[in-house]
């Protein structure tokens, strides 16, 4: 492969009196002509090279003939309509319809047509209370920055200007006067990576210009949050504050918005758990926390004595992770047992009802309704079953199908296994392996090991067009549930950051391990993919174990261990990472898996980077410099390439069209270089 020339021009930083070199500074700047340049060129060494896969288009069809079914969302009430999502199949944006109580369908929002080129996407939608004012975000170009639009339901016209410069917010409805968001004060420089870390609370009233928006909460030095989150609790009652200093962990206060001028009250002054307002009776609040309760409980208490020491549990912590929610006149409380759905019904005494019969093993998700309704939808899925909605009746537990799609895809045909395996330290991690029925067992299988592992966030099984079609192609789609993640709650989370962040490259290397003992596959048939703090992991296992797969497809990665703390919100990832400027044993611990001060002059897996020039998330310069790094470096004939998104972000809103062109490209590349192929 012949790469383009990147410049080196050596910048030396000074971490506790240790010299660190950082050749490949100048990507920094998204907004240089240089680097501008720098992403042409890779970008046209990288296509040349996909242009010359001979069965990337077949994979694109069948891509598309695949994708292209209508979707729905569970339909929800807002005022005297009934609205849901739908999707022809392959339109870029769902597009928002609603019903009326005589049943007469109409479109109602169309996200298509914000952009001619499908990049401007809908974010929050958010109605006041009596459903007749909608106020609704956007994000133009994947970019976290959103603006918000106001529109009159009834007359489906823009009300007034829109409101701008809006970052990491809700948008929650005081009655039908206006609303509370969170943002920042725009940055000086690049607003796509320059540093954002405090967040301020706005009161915005209807009819008034945005200059008057009443700021709520995070101006002052002793209010400085990164991120601020606003609510208002269904009654109008409360407004809940939940300051944090980074991902995890939050603050807790309340305002009495009954009283002018009333002051808050602290309910939590320290950020060492996790706790959210999930409803009121009066003056009753019911919390879920892991404050004590690594796996969550939900309690109660009241806003005249609300700190911990006065809580009362209402469904106590178990062995099981619990998350829930509100519905009608009950708490919909759904347990992870290893990663899979257990759902139980709950009155507000915490008094067991019933467990909720699901159609299957897999996940469930989406409970939730408002407190007059006694008929709730929740969504089923899992690896091989396409979502399919489903009807709850509160009053008698009976569930029905309420909708499935018609997609020319044999679930039947597919199976699902779980397994736990050994990693290195002894610890059983779970995994899920799927593909066709039958599938023989002897070490040439295309696989695609996909991980996460991080921020508590658990990887349950849900169905991916695009993994359906990886399957369809003989191919092997393997989930473990590694450290650092929410399968098992805090425990399980904490044990996968800071100085037990190796926890987490090792299970990943050990459920590769696994697979190629059991003949799933082998090195020379294994994709290595994740995406964000996934692309770290990628990376990471790359430059500790380049032996272990043939291809490496990290995602939108956080790739430099030392300064992803400098750009936009990377501060807030601090809970599971640390900083390079903590203390000389984290600066050691971080340099020593951060994959661009990692990258040797050694034989690398065929590695396709992709990132896009908008992500104001993981900032693309993670991904140019860790490019840069083994282009120079590669010692062996698999190609290096990175594949640059234009006029799109970190993930969320990006078109269909967009996400069919990429999936095919990661697709043909990694058959390509297993050797392998796909007929029409």
């Amino acid at each position: 492969m012949k790469y383009p020339n990147t410049e080196i021009k050596n910048i030396t930083d000074t971490y506790f009196g240790f010299e660190v070199e950082d050749p490949y500074r100048w990507l920094e700047d998204d907004m240089s002509t240089e680097t501008a340049a720098w992403v042409e060129a890779q970008n046209t060494v990288t296509f040349s090279y996909l242009n010359k896969i001979p069965f990337r288009k077949n994979i694109k069809n069948r891509l598309e003939k695949l994708w292209n079914y209508e979707k729905i969302s569970a339909p929800f009430k807002e005022g005297n309509y009934t609205y849901f999502y739908k999707n022809n199949g392959l339109q870029n944006q769902s597009v928002i319809y609603r019903t009326d109580s005589n049943g007469n369908e109409e479109l109602f929002l169309d996200p298509n047509t914000f952009s001619k080129d499908g990049t401007v996407s809908l974010g929050d939608l958010s109605f006041s209370k009596d459903g007749s004012i909608l106020a609704y975000s956007i994000s133009e170009g994947g970019s976290d920055w959103r603006k918000i639009v106001i529109l009159n339901t009834e007359t489906k016209t823009i009300v007034e200007d829109t409101i701008i410069d809006v970052k990491f917010s809700q948008i929650s409805w005081y009655k039908n006067e206006g609303f509370f968001y969170s943002s920042y004060d725009k940055p000086n420089g690049s607003e796509l990576s320059a540093k954002t870390d405090q967040h301020k609370v706005y009161y915005h009233k209807l009819g008034t210009p945005q200059q008057q928006d009443q700021l709520i909460y995070g101006g002052s030095p002793n209010q400085k949050h990164r991120y601020i989150y606003a609510g208002v609790t269904q009654d109008d009652k409360y407004l809940i504050i939940a300051p944090k200093i980074s991902t995890t962990g939050n603050k807790l206060f309340i305002k009495d918005l009954t009283k002018p001028n009333s002051d808050f009250i602290t309910i939590l002054n320290h950020t060492d758990s996790n706790t959210n307002i999930i409803d009121n009776k009066d003056n009753t609040l019911y919390l879920v926390t892991n404050l004590n309760a690594p796996n969550k409980r939900l309690v109660k208490v009241n806003t005249s004595n609300p700190t911990p020491e006065f809580w009362e549990d209402v469904i106590p912590e178990t062995k099981n992770v619990l998350s829930v929610a509100t519905a009608g006149k009950y708490f919909i409380a759904e347990y992870m047992v290893d990663a899979i759905s257990n759902v139980k019904q709950y009155n507000y005494n915490g008094e067991l009802i019933r467990e909720i019969t699901l159609p299957g093993v897999g996940s469930a998700a989406g409970f939730g309704c408002k407190k007059d309704e006694i008929i709730d939808y929740f969504v089923f899925t899992n690896y091989n079953t396409p979502s399919n909605i489903y009807k709850l009746n509160l009053d008698t537990g009976a569930t029905e199908l309420y909708w499935k799609p018609s997609i020319e895809f044999n679930s039947n045909a597919y199976e699902s296994k779980q397994v736990f395996y050994t990693s290195k330290d002894g610890t059983k991690v779970p995994m899920i392996i799927t593909h066709k029925k039958g599938l023989e067992l002897n070490g040439k299988n295309p696989t695609i090991l996909y991980g996460y592992g991080g921020f508590n966030i658990s990887l349950n099984p849900a169905f991916s067009i695009a993994m359906a079609v990886w399957m369809e192609q003989g191919g092997i789609y393997a989930v473990p549930n590694l450290r650092g993640g929410g399968e098992y709650g805090k425990a399980w989370h904490d044990a996968g950051t800071k100085m037990q962040k190796q926890n987490v490259f090792d299970d990943f290397i050990a459920a590769a391990e696994y697979l190629i003992a059991n003949q799933y596959t082998s090195s020379e048939y294994l994709a290595l993919r994740g995406g964000s703090n996934g692309g770290l992991l990628v990376g990471a296992v790359i430059t500790q174990r380049p032996d272990l797969a043939k291809v490496a497809l990290p995602a939108v990665g956080v790739l430099d261990m030392l300064r992803y703390h400098t750009f936009t919100a990377g501060a807030g990832w601090a809970y599971d990472y640390g900083t390079a400027e903590d203390s000389e044993k984290m600066y050691k611990y971080l340099k020593a898996y951060s994959p661009i001060h990692n990258v040797k002059q050694t034989a690398y897996p065929a590695t396709l980077i992709t990132t896009a020039d908008h992500d104001d998330r993981v900032v693309p310069a993670h991904s140019f410099k860790f490019a840069a790094e083994l282009q120079n470096k590669q010692q062996g004939e698999n190609p290096i390439l990175i594949r640059i998104e234009t006029n799109a972000g970190h993930g969320a809103g990006t078109p269909v069209s967009k996400t069919i062109e990429q999936y095919a490209d990661i697709f043909g590349f990694t058959l390509y270089n297993m050797g392998l192929s796909v007929s029409e």
